[in-house]
């Protein structure tokens, strides 16, 4: 076990990145590394989850909530819109979690939560009644 990855992960990093750098993979903590490569992966899955959520609660509050609807609103929907569209250019494999149903079905369930704590109501529909295609293009707003 490397003690330094333990105690300060980043001290750790630069280490690893000067024994790479200098051509010293002997030295390189393997196991380590292939573990921050993973959580790479999974900080950016969980970006698009939490964006992604944001967007689905402010269209359930725009669709259950219509006297409510107001420029805040339609501003959180297109910032979200925006940044998932600018996450998913930067890393387009994260398209193959939108396709994913058990991960979309675990997106849908903390959007739910979210639009349930922020409006009181518990009226939504337990499936998602939108696809990710529909709720990411910039002229859907649901009546």
């Amino acid at each position: 076990m490397n003690h330094r990855y333990e105690t300060d992960v980043i001290a750790w990093a630069e280490e690893q990145v000067a024994f790479l750098r200098a051509g010293n993979l002997a030295e390189l903590d393997i196991e380590h590394i292939a573990e921050e490569i993973e959580d790479v992966g999974k900080g950016e899955r969980r970006e698009l989850a939490s964006r992604l959520a944001v967007l689905l609660a402010h269209l359930l509050k725009w669709q259950f909530q219509p006297n409510r609807r107001g420029n805040s609103w339609r501003r959180t929907i297109k910032e979200q819109r925006r940044a998932i569209a600018a996450h998913l250019i930067e890393t387009p494999s994260l398209r193959t979690s939108l396709r994913n149903d058990n991960w979309f079905a675990g997106v849908w369930a903390d959007a739910l939560t979210r639009a349930i704590d922020e409006t009181g109501l518990d009226l939504f529909p337990q499936d998602c009644p939108w696809t990710p295609e529909q709720a990411l293009s910039p002229d859907f707003y649901p009546d």
